[in-house]
């Protein structure tokens, strides 16, 4: 369906060429100061056109506030929201089953009625929700939480990847980097990469590692409500999304059961602790207060402007080998904002549940 979330509940609408994206956020608890700045600051971040390794797609991203605020404060109503699409340029796509697209699955499971324009309703234009529901959540845990800390980078980008561990970093100052990396040297070598594949009319695949530090403990449910599994159905709804792994993820089924024991001990004032954290700080499917990490693989964008391939034109039953469409970039780039706020979700959803909060 449309819908995410549970007491934290975002249902999100439009598609990529339409007038708007936008949704409808339930369960966002009562009196949280109202911040309309920082909510418009993380769609910038997300915002597409911002440089060479996103979209060229260039949108102001300006959200519209409709409802549940009044006075500065979230009033615990439903909140209404949207975001105008402006540079459509729908021009430059034809009713085409593009390779690797949601074009022919939207086709047979709508009977033909689908918009083809820039991927309709699959395109990422639809994560705009995402980030204003985020930013939401965010405004309610830093009320609530706020020790709590979420980061997300790209670590490999094609055939190069950061070797160094997350604790490595200071991940406070990911958002200096254009395309999120925390390490400098590999910035650098990420850009080459890239730059190389677009001369060559070509895409890059990549992954996202996402960290949140200082977790609350006690999140999550036994057993269909894991706290991973929330947390992989949000990030595997992301366009482009192929595989998710958390804490020592498929690089434990090559190790032994004695290299991978989060044993335990006791800190500096006598309190019980965990002395490593391979299990990604989530056991039983449920936090246990250590970080949690996890990483998110994306496919490269499959649409290569100018790269012939084999397609099928709906209207005329012929072959088509070109497309036109325009240059995509990277999915993971702005997919390092959207883990920030969609990583939210679950975890503020699951705190309003164990914690039964709605007003601060």
């Amino acid at each position: 369906m449309n819908t995410f979330g549970t007491t934290f509940r975002l249902t999100s609408f439009g598609e990529s060429h339409g007038k708007a994206v936008g949704g409808v956020i339930d369960g966002m608890i009562a009196g949280v100061p109202m911040d309309e700045e920082f909510i418009q600051n993380e769609l910038n971040r997300r915002r597409p056109g911002r440089n060479s390794c996103v979209t060229s797609r260039s949108e102001a991203d300006t959200v519209n506030i409709l409802s549940g605020v009044f006075d500065g404060f979230t009033l615990g109503t439903p909140i209404g929201f949207f975001v105008e699409n402006t540079n459509q340029r729908s021009a430059d796509y034809d009713k085409t089953f593009r390779p690797s697209h949601a074009d022919y699955t939207y086709y047979n499971k709508y009977g033909g009625n689908w918009d083809y324009r820039g991927g309709g309703r699959a395109s990422a234009r639809e994560t705009v929700s995402r980030v204003v529901a985020g930013a939401f959540a965010k405004l309610a845990l830093r009320e609530l939480l706020p020790g709590l800390r979420i980061s997300a980078y790209l670590s490999p980008v094609g055939p190069v990847s950061i070797p160094y561990s997350y604790d490595c970093y200071d991940l406070a100052q990911v958002d200096e980097s254009p395309i999120f990396c925390p390490d400098k040297a590999f910035e650098a070598e990420f850009m080459k990469e890239i730059e190389s594949a677009k001369r060559n009319e070509d895409t890059l695949g990549s992954v996202v590692t996402c960290v949140c530090s200082c977790p609350p403990i006690n999140l999550g449910e036994p057993i269909f409500d894991k706290a991973h599994a929330l947390l992989a159905s949000a990030m595997m709804s992301i366009p482009g999304a192929k595989g998710f792994e958390y804490g020592m993820g498929f690089c434990g089924s090559k190790m032994k059961g004695s290299d991978v024991l989060d044993e335990y001990g006791y800190d500096n004032n006598g309190n019980i602790s965990i002395m490593s954290n391979h299990s990604g700080g989530i056991q039983g499917g449920i936090t246990n207060g250590s970080d949690i990490y996890f990483n998110v693989s994306f496919k490269p964008i499959a649409t290569i402007p100018g790269r012939e391939c084999k397609m099928v034109d709906v209207n005329s039953g012929h072959p088509e080998v070109k497309l036109k469409a325009p240059e995509e970039g990277m999915m993971s780039v702005s997919a390092s904002v959207l883990f920030q706020s969609s990583k939210q979700w679950p975890l503020w959803s699951c705190s309003t549940y164990t914690n039964n909060t709605t007003q601060i």
